[in-house]
């Protein structure tokens, strides 16, 4: 474009043939681009999931009986892209921000499972824990500010399968601020904001919720308590295995249960507190990620969004073009460069938003996975020192050292 714009008298010799270059040039590049279209296209595309739509969380103001208040365990997420979301814009490059989001995550789903009032201690760990009653684990297949997937498993103490079903939303541009505005909100305005998805969070607390109400009295006490004999017989196996039996179809029930009064079971539940007082300081460290993370997390979601959609509308303006007409002309070609050369652009800015998003989240990620009592190593490695230290401190109690 700029070149009609120097057309005059003042033209140099060869002008014309540069000219003729240019366009062979800009031709070269739209074919390029329509080749590499073109190869998209023939992508096996996965299908994507119904939206959850606009849900309402089912809550109670009035504190359950206790044999309803199961805790769980939400286990940090794993990341697997969706071969068609991969080839989202964005989403192919910042690996880094999918392992770091996989922590941020499920902190999202215990909020809700929080503003239910329906459980008990719902915590998020870095691996299955056997205190727990219910164990939550899940997986990202999509996630670049516009849509989020994930796919949930539940299962509870006996191994008994509550739920295992894919989750997706797709936003809306309303659940974001524009990102210059987002660069100077404060905790107040990012708190009234809400999060974009949590329409998906909601909807796996209802359905696990569904699912608890289905259970009879002595279903949720025996849930209790064979939760109860595991994380007895991974303190000592030799003294409580015997108390557990799997049936054909792999579920845990009790077969023998020790006296309200038993030493040993008074000894296995003191342990039972002084883990969970440890795996309550692991759940802070992931509080304190999640809040030191939640304003650039939610920045880098925003300016996905909008890219996303920029590349959107830049679709819906080529249907109508006919991809190798000779009608298209040459300012086609040359608006289909500058498309192109804007998308760069637009990639550029995005992977360095992506780069800050990982520098802030960095020291946070770090201090997760600093000493705890002690402790050293990875927040999954001092987990399973603490473990360790445990069973050695049973067995010394009890003399079966």
């Amino acid at each position: 474009m700029r070149a009609h714009a120097e057309q005059g008298p003042g033209l140099q010799p060869g002008w014309g043939a540069a000219m003729t270059w240019q366009r062979i040039a800009y031709a070269l590049a739209v074919f390029m681009l329509a080749a590499c279209s073109s190869s998209t296209d023939v992508q096996s595309v996965d299908p994507v999931p119904e939206g959850v739509g606009e849900v309402e969380l089912q809550q109670t103001t009035v504190t359950p009986d206790e044999e309803y208040l199961l805790d769980i365990g939400i286990i940090v997420f794993e990341s697997a892209n969706r071969s068609s979301a991969a080839t989202r814009f964005g989403d192919w490059v910042f690996e880094e921000v999918r392992d770091n989001e996989r922590h941020l995550l499920p902190y999202k789903l215990k909020q809700s499972l929080l503003a239910s009032n329906h459980w008990g201690a719902i915590r998020v760990l870095p691996e299955y824990d056997p205190s727990v009653h219910l164990t939550v684990t899940g997986t990202v297949y999509r996630s670049d500010g516009q849509e989020l997937e994930l796919e949930i498993e539940a299962r509870d103490a006996t191994g008994k399968l509550w739920l295992q079903r894919s989750y997706y939303d797709r936003t809306v541009e309303e659940s974001y601020l524009p990102p210059r505005q987002l660069r100077r909100a404060d905790a107040t305005t990012l708190a009234e904001l809400g999060e974009p998805f949590v329409d998906i969070y909601e909807q796996i607390a209802n359905d696990l919720l569904a699912v608890r109400d289905s259970l009879t009295t002595a279903e949720l006490t025996s849930i209790s308590n064979v939760a109860l004999l595991v994380y007895a017989n991974d303190l000592s196996p030799e003294s409580f295995g015997h108390m557990l039996s799997r049936d054909d179809s792999g579920l845990l029930s009790v077969q023998a249960l020790p006296a309200a009064d038993d030493p040993m079971l008074r000894r296995v539940q003191d342990m039972r507190t002084r883990h969970h007082l440890f795996i309550d300081t692991v759940d802070e460290y992931y509080e304190a990620l999640h809040e030191e993370t939640e304003s650039p997390y939610l920045l880098w979601r925003s300016y996905s969004f909008e890219q996303i959609q920029e590349e959107e509308r830049a679709a819906e303006r080529d249907v109508d073009e006919s991809r190798y007409s000779s009608t298209t002309g040459y300012l086609t070609l040359t608006q289909r460069y500058d498309r192109y050369r804007w998308s760069k652009i637009y990639q550029q800015e995005y992977e360095e938003l992506a780069e800050g998003f990982n520098r802030e989240t960095a020291p946070a990620i770090l201090e997760l996975n600093r000493q705890v009592h002690g402790l050293s190593g990875t927040l999954e490695e001092q987990y399973s020192q603490w473990r360790r230290i445990l069973r050695q401190l049973f067995e010394l109690e009890t003399g079966s050292l």
